[in-house]
């Protein structure tokens, strides 16, 4: 690995950052970037570099987020919480299934999601929190932590659209406090997928510092910026990275 390895992929990151802050799916440019770039190393060890990065921006993100907006954070804690052990499990198992198995699943999934919202302009438009009683709200938290920490822990991609659209469905939330609480989940989710990989080695100190400083500014970013234009910019700027998702899953599946 050359500097102008790390110079180059730098920018990299900030862009991912600002995707992962908005809607999730920053790994959709950061982790094929480390692909090309660095040929020769495990694809273990590029996947941990990249959570590595990735929860340092999404914890700026979130940060940002609980600054300036208002959170279900009982919510939001327990399903982290959740999330944290299941990213870790689903990270080990990330090590003995090839990524084919699962990704026809995710790609139906994500297309449900994208004409969801497509044919529902309404959905997410209004913040109408929805109260739950407190053993369903644990139920649902615990439920949303440990199915989608353990995709993110495994396979990623999406990770983001999926939380989002949960707190939405769940909650009554709008894009934009469903994405604030997302970036609650995904730090819990990135940091457990982390401590797997670090464990076992995988992880290019050279090079996650670097990426990790571009990820913070490109998170901080966009979510200032997604607070800046609301819920009709988050909508839009979700359904475009839903269609990049698909179209990435596809092309990994049979190209």
């Amino acid at each position: 690995m050359s500097a102008s390895d790390v110079l180059e992929l730098i920018p990299v990151a900030m862009a991912a950052g600002w995707i992962d802050a908005v809607v999730g799916g920053g790994g959709l440019l950061s982790l094929p970037a480390l692909l090309v770039a660095l040929p020769g190393v495990p694809t273990a060890t590029l996947l941990g570099t990249n959570k590595v990065m990735a929860v340092t921006g999404t914890t700026s993100a979130a940060a940002t987020y609980l600054r300036r907006t208002e959170v279900d954070g009982r919510f939001a804690g327990v399903a982290a919480g959740v999330a944290l052990p299941a990213a870790a499990a689903g990270a080990v198992v990330a090590t003995a299934l090839p990524g084919n198995v699962f990704r026809p699943v995710i790609m139906v999934a994500l297309l449900v999601v994208g004409l969801f919202v497509t044919l529902r302009p309404d959905f997410g438009g209004t913040h109408a929190p929805v109260r739950l009683g407190p053993a369903r709200a644990a139920t649902a938290a615990t439920l949303s932590g440990a199915v989608i920490g353990f995709y993110d822990g495994m396979i990623g991609s999406g990770t983001g659209t999926f939380l989002i659209i949960t707190f939405l469905l769940v909650l009554g939330a709008d894009f934009l406090h469903g994405s604030a609480m997302a970036k609650i989940v995904n730090v819990a989710t990135n940091l457990g997928a982390v401590i797997v990989f670090v464990a076992q080695g995988h992880v290019l100190w050279g090079l996650a510092p670097a990426m990790a400083a571009g990820n913070i500014a490109g998170g901080a970013l966009g979510a200032r910026m997604a607070l800046k234009r609301g819920t009709s910019f988050i909508r839009y700027a979700l359904l475009a990275v839903v269609v990049a998702l698909v179209v990435k899953l596809g092309y990994d599946q049979w190209a």
